[in-house]
């Protein structure tokens, strides 16, 4: 409207115009010019004229557009809002914007809020967005198959938990605001001797793995790239929060294992591999770390429970005397490699089962004595019973069907689960315990499907994190020296914060929570090493949608 005045009011002294604007007094003319150049047509002309009528007889009339002023979006109403909300979640895990659009054209929810159509699907991608929802990949958190399974529960309760409560007020604490500065207590008469808790684990490294998100800059064409995951290197070591990495002070010793594993490579991680890096390891610990008490941590893998070939063992037992029964094992060469026939398969050979200490200290042999007329024979678990006291033995079926045993005749339903349950039976070591025990280090096995309370993981996860950020090479030997160059770039203090946050998860099922609200409760404290003795009440006031 200025520029249209100033345009009809630029004349000559005598009112006319000039050839430099011939709109100039003008009246029609100047507005028709002012709406072209303001990119206008007809309708800008005429209120160009009306609104400037208007404020030559009222100076205080100005005209008011709508440009700039803001519309409140409907989705702030809150009640409009909640009820879409709840509409979402009814629908599930799986919900799209395109589901706001069907729920809105409903009359019933229309006549509620006062609506007279549906959103467009852009709006609703918008209103998706102001609900706090985001199109991004799932979060992923703690497996949870098996996690509370009653078994698994009751070893974390009455066998881990204890254990671990046992040395527990031994263990190195570091201060919050700074990792690498050790937190003394001095109530805490702990001696001279620290613990310190090594957690062992097994990683595998592919040489095409790469980040696949990143910031591409809209020149960047489709790169021909490797297809498939490329060659692996599996990495086994140990860790601890108060040294690193298991490794003597130089670096020139290291418990850190590289296999390739596969069929034509180094074969796979066995129980032998298993002893060995024990091995390795305590002898490191010997001969550096004597001043602290070591305790080994392994999950519950079945290369870490697996028990010598002729420990006792119920399966398989016939009931009656045998004189060809006995536990088949592999036969393994010199270099204690599986024999294998012409078919590829492992050459097994039958041996004869150790004898065992039974409840009353007296050792009993499995297979009957020189003198007996069936001498060297396996006896069987009616005679084994026999023996044992259970004299009804003989007249006891030899097994279940399938070893589904009836919940109400267990344990005395069959000759199997009543070998079963016998405590030396139950209570038979491991291999790996008896080595590390052997050699003065206590032995402590995870619960199993909990991965969250080995710290080691965590590093495991900050190292390939480093690794995908290194240039891709199919090749063995880059391969080899990214997994080392990402292992050794974890700082010490990471790896103390990665233990902490382990040891909340401990705290937490120490005090009653199950792995959901265990999972709820380290992230809710994770600036604390404990967690507060309120927790349970915690509970009762937070959000449903949090737990």
């Amino acid at each position: 409207m200025e520029k249209f005045l100033w345009k009809y009011a630029d004349v000559n002294v005598d009112g006319t115009s000039h050839a430099k604007n011939s709109a100039g007094g003008q009246w029609t003319q100047a507005a028709d010019e002012t709406a072209r150049f303001l990119h206008g047509k007809d309708w800008l002309s005429r209120n160009l004229r009306t609104w400037s009528k208007t404020y030559i007889n009222d100076r205080t009339s100005l005209p008011v557009h709508a440009y700039g002023i803001r519309n409140t979006s409907r989705i702030n109403d809150e009640v409009l809002a909640t009820d879409i909300k709840l509409h979402l979640q009814s629908i599930g895990k799986y919900v799209q914007a395109h589901d706001i659009v069907d729920y809105l054209k409903r009359p019933e929810v229309q006549e509620r809020h006062g609506l007279k159509k549906t959103v467009s699907l852009a709006t609703a991608q918008r209103w998706m967005f102001k609900l706090n929802y985001r199109w991004r990949e799932e979060k992923k958190g703690q497996y949870v198959d098996g996690h509370e399974r009653d078994d698994v529960v009751t070893y974390r309760q009455d066998v881990f938990l204890p254990l671990w409560k046992s040395f527990a007020y031994r263990l190195r604490n570091w201060k919050e605001d700074d990792m690498m500065v050790e937190e003394h207590d001095p109530d805490n008469h702990i001696g001279s001797r620290r613990v310190v808790v090594w957690f062992h684990d097994e990683s595998t490294f592919y040489a095409h793995d790469r980040r696949d998100v990143r910031w591409v800059h809209l020149t960047e064409g489709a790169v021909p790239k490797p297809k498939g995951e490329g060659a692996s290197l599996m990495v086994a070591n140990f860790v601890s929060a108060d040294y690193g990495w298991l490794q003597s002070e130089d670096g020139k010793e290291s418990a850190r294992i590289l296999f390739k594993a596969g069929k034509g490579r180094d074969g796979y991680f066995t129980t032998e591999n298993i002893l060995a890096h024990a091995t390795l390891a305590m002898d490191i610990l010997d001969k550096h770390f004597p001043q602290d008490d070591h305790i080994l941590v392994f999950d519950n893998a079945t290369t870490h429970v697996k028990r010598a070939d002729d420990a006792p063992a119920a399966r398989d037992m016939p009931k009656n005397p045998s004189r060809t029964w006995g536990p088949s094992v592999p036969v393994k060469d010199a270099r204690g490699n599986v024999m294998r026939d012409t078919g590829g398969k492992p050459i097994k050979e039958k041996i004869r089962m150790a004898d065992s200490q039974i409840a009353d200290g007296t050792y009993q042999s499995f297979y009957f004595p020189e003198g007996h007329e069936k001498a060297g024979w396996f006896k069987g678990m009616a005679q084994i019973l026999s023996e044992r006291g259970f004299n009804n033995s003989a007249g006891i079926r030899a097994e279940c069907p399938g070893f589904k045993c009836p919940a109400e005749k267990i344990p005395h339903c069959c000759c199997r689960r009543l070998l079963y349950n016998q405590p030396d039976f139950v209570n038979v070591k491991s291999r790996l315990e008896i080595l590390c025990e052997g050699r003065g280090f206590r032995l402590l096995l995870l619960p199993k499907f909990h991965c969250e309370l080995n710290f080691i993981e965590m590093c495991w996860g900050y190292a390939k994190r480093i690794y995908r950020q290194y240039d891709l090479s199919s090749k063995e030997n880059d391969l080899e020296r990214n997994v080392i160059a990402a292992l050794n770039s974890i700082p010490l203090a990471a790896m103390r914060k990665f233990a902490i946050r382990a040891r909340r998860f401990i705290d937490a099922y120490d005090k009653g929570l199950d792995g959901h609200r265990a999972a709820w409760a380290v992230k809710k404290y994770r600036g604390h090493r404990v967690l507060p003795d309120s927790i349970m009440r915690d509970f009762d006031t937070a959000p449903t949608s949090l737990l």
